[in-house]
């Protein structure tokens, strides 16, 4: 499995590295960095998420890097020093004043202030900064969810911001992942054991929080999120109150910290589902601050899966691809492959959104072996949705993307006739995926078909990803050429799926 490489900090000390940085020829940076550690065009291209022709442009002056967030994934995805550069980057605070003179932007690229995301990747991985960050993911959730107004009048922007608090995560960018992937990689676990006013935590209590949490997840995939999201969100405030108020030791500690984890995860993905991607972000990230604290690599490697599904349904395949291939490699010792397999059809998912077919294949593949040997040892009691059915799901799914319209339609057929054990949100979105293919290729009578019993599902399941999939299918059928009879069946369904917003 390859690792994503790293600039190690002898780099930044070469004058002529902070010499370019100063003059802000990125160009010249990114060549000597390469010579330096010694890295490859490929290398960079994959810290920075810039395509390597770019680079290649950069590093001869036919291109110049000026665009500032496209600086800031320059600098923060090669690791360079705040102090170097006085433009901010993702999540770090400087002073005006911080750095040296002579690194100062010139005047052609003065200073610009830079929103940072929140949890901080950069500060230290400690039990405060994960419970902050489980807070914050609570609260700005909270504060999305307000309606427009209240008993005091309209609720404006600012006002909600206000109610958010100043430090309300927002979505990471992509480099500010790689930046929280890394540190999770990086930083060791302090001990977590707390003595407060509050009653002594049992692992009995343990017990029963997670045990509320697996019924959740049992509500979610038969229901979907709308029946669940806000019972989680609930869920997550009573375990980050008993993580500060209540008194543990070590091992009650960590496994608080396990189930803080889970449940945030879970939050994360639920209001994902529901239709609010930000702050699923935003308790994903808390998630895995959470599962560092907890000392877990499987439920730092799940909130990594689901950050992948984020990355690849909000235009992000490379976010997709560097989250599981973490997630891979932090549990590559353990006997986990149906963990393993997920990560692998998440990577799969991301490669096809970049539209890297050879790569989806491969991966797609190597998930299909995994899931093949059974579960292992290691596989975690939550991840009850990995089998034949799934792989074949997402392989249809990753076909889908690529454009490979046969393929797709012959997978999600295997998928939609596997036993789903209760899952009918997945069973709904494998149908209208499937309805998808046959109507992008050309068979509209079948679209129509599988479209019914997709929308069937939909009217009883309470999943804002689920009616999104519908209206991408409403929209294919509207583009398709159609028979009389199968323009009759496409006017009836586009307007069942109209229906579904209402």
């Amino acid at each position: 499995m390859v690792s994503l490489p790293s600039v190690p900090t002898r780099v930044w000390q070469d004058e002529a590295v902070r010499s370019a940085l100063a003059d802000w020829d990125f160009g010249q940076v990114s060549r000597m960095v390469r010579q330096l550690v010694p890295l490859r065009q490929e290398d960079v291209a994959a810290l920075t998420g810039l395509s390597q022709s770019y680079l290649s442009m950069l590093e001869c002056g036919d291109r110049r890097l000026t665009d500032v967030s496209r600086v800031v994934q320059f600098l923060t995805g090669l690791g360079t020093p705040p102090d170097l550069v006085r433009l901010p980057l993702p999540g770090i605070s400087q002073p005006a004043d911080s750095a040296p003179a002579r690194t100062a932007a010139p005047a052609e690229a003065p200073p610009v202030a830079v929103t940072p995301t929140a949890p901080d990747p950069v500060l230290p991985w400690t039990a405060d900064r994960m419970l902050s960050a489980l807070r914050l993911a609570h609260t700005a959730d909270t504060a999305a969810d307000r309606p427009a107004s209240d008993a005091n009048g309209p609720v404006t922007a600012t006002a909600t911001s206000e109610v958010a608090g100043a430090d309300t995560p927002r979505p990471a960018s992509g480099i500010a992942l790689n930046s929280m992937i890394q540190r999770w990689d990086a930083e060791q676990a302090e001990p977590l054991r707390r003595a407060a006013a509050g009653t002594r935590v049992s692992l009995e209590l343990c017990d029963h929080l997670q045990g509320t949490l697996d019924e959740l997840r049992v509500m979610d995939k038969g229901s979907g999120s709308g029946a669940v999201s806000d019972l989680a969100r609930a869920h997550l405030a009573l375990v980050v109150r008993v993580l500060e108020r209540s008194t543990y030791d070590e091992v009650t500690g960590r496994k608080l910290a396990a189930v803080a984890a889970d449940t945030a995860t879970q939050a994360g993905w639920f209001a994902f589902d529901a239709g609010r991607p930000d702050a699923a972000r935003a308790y994903m990230l808390a998630g895995l601050r959470a599962a560092h604290a907890a000392a877990d690599d499987r439920l730092g490697a799940g909130a990594l899966s689901y950050l992948a599904i984020h990355g690849y349904s909000s235009g992000d395949p490379r976010d997709a691809v560097r989250a599981a291939e973490a997630g891979r490699r932090r549990i590559e010792r353990l006997d986990a492959p149906h963990l393993a397999a997920t990560l692998l059809t998440r990577q799969a998912r991301g490669h096809a959104a970049a539209g890297e077919g050879e790569a989806a294949r491969r991966a797609l593949g190597e998930a299909a072996e995994l899931c093949a040997r059974g579960r292992g040892e290691d596989d975690p009691h939550w991840l009850y949705w990995m089998n034949e059915g799934e792989i074949h799901g997402q392989s249809g799914s990753a076909h889908l993307a690529l454009g490979n319209t046969a393929r797709a339609v012959e997978s999600f057929g295997h998928a939609i006739r596997a036993e789903r054990n209760g899952e009918r949100r997945t069973h709904g979105l494998f149908l209208s995926r499937a309805a998808q293919a046959h109507a992008r290729a050309g068979d509209l009578d079948a679209a129509c078909a599988v479209g019914e019993e997709a929308v069937a599902i939909a009217e009883t399941v309470q999943s804002a990803r689920l009616r999104e999939h519908l209206r991408d299918l409403s929209a294919d059928l509207r583009r398709g050429g159609s028979t009389r009879r199968s323009a009759v069946g496409s006017r009836v369904l586009t307007e069942r799926i109209a229906a579904l917003a209402s």
